[in-house]
């Protein structure tokens, strides 16, 4: 963290060309004293900041210096390059892709440009499934910004309802994005692709003292797989149906003994008996449930339910 602070004083001090110790605290959210230190941290790693003090005075580099800032190792550009080539897809990153590479040494620019050319990315899920997100540019606007907003957000089987929250930042898991938010209840994640309106309020985000983004969504994300792990259903499967079942449960199955029928004992977790009942249920009769009752019960539901529409 200090590392990218200190990065971010040298960008300052060469876009104001002078600041005062007050300015970069308020501009990078730290302590008068924390800025102060930086600052002649900078200036001890040989970077030519100097102080001037009295009215009028302040920090700056000498002679207007600048510094690419770049520092890079062929093998950390490589790194960058192979990560952001293939998803650089929105205009703004392929820019910022094509300054970096003239910003860059020569010796290093082939490395970055083949890197970048080495891979492909391909958003189309084979599955069918599609997600969208329309509300997405809103809210990385309202994150920048420091700006609280209102959103429309619909859980899953619930209308949408209103709810106004401090944007923190976005979070991606698997492929599917989450809004990282202030709450009355605290943090929060909100899926994207159910976020179905965004308002900006016009008043400030209120961030929780030292916060980190990646912190709080480790917690959240610790938080939702509790929750998707909440109820274990115990039972048996048809031979050559291991693959299918490691396709719809992952890491939340497990296989056990092999009976002389052919049969396997599997165990299945997830956030409730009946949503696990209600997976296993295309299975027919190719996976038994043994228990809990309630998850066979919710299965008898289902098969009756099927047979009197389809007979």
């Amino acid at each position: 963290m200090r590392a990218d602070r200190l990065v971010a004083t040298l960008l300052f001090l060469q876009t104001r060309g002078r600041v005062t110790a007050a300015e970069v605290a308020a501009e990078l959210e730290v302590s008068e004293r924390t800025a102060r230190r930086d600052l002649g941290a900078l200036a001890t790693a040989g970077i030519p900041v100097y102080s001037q003090p009295g009215r009028g005075g302040g920090w700056a580099l000498v002679g207007g210096a600048r510094t690419d800032l770049t520092g890079l190792t062929a093998h950390e550009v490589r790194a960058l390059f192979l990560l952001t080539g293939p998803s650089a897809t929105a205009p703004d990153l392929r820019v910022a892709l094509r300054k970096l590479v003239r910003a860059l040494p020569a010796p290093l620019r082939e490395d970055a440009e083949a890197a970048a050319r080495a891979g492909v990315a391909d958003g189309t899920d084979w599955s069918g499934a599609r997600t969208d997100e329309p509300r997405l540019p809103a809210l990385q606007r309202a994150v920048v910004d420091g700006t609280r907003v209102r959103i429309g957000y619909a859980s899953p089987g619930r209308e949408p309802r209103e709810r106004t929250v401090h944007p923190l930042g976005i979070a991606a898991k698997a492929g599917v994005r989450y809004l990282v938010a202030g709450t009355d209840e605290g943090p929060r994640a909100f899926r994207v692709d159910r976020v179905t309106s965004v308002e900006a309020t016009g008043q400030p985000v209120v961030r929780p003292e030292d916060f980190d983004l990646a912190t709080a969504w480790r917690a959240l994300a610790a938080r939702m797989e509790t929750r998707m792990v909440a109820a274990t259903v115990r039972g048996r499967a048809a031979p050559g149906t291991e693959g299918v079942l490691t396709g719809l449960f992952g890491t939340r199955i497990r296989l056990g003994a092999t009976g002389r029928d052919g049969w396997t004992s599997i165990e299945v977790d997830g956030p409730s008996p009946e949503a696990v009942a209600a997976r296993l249920a295309g299975l027919g009769a190719r996976a038994e449930i043994l228990d809990p009752p309630e998850a066979r019960r919710h299965l008898a539901r289902i098969a009756a339910e099927l047979s009197g529409m389809y007979g």
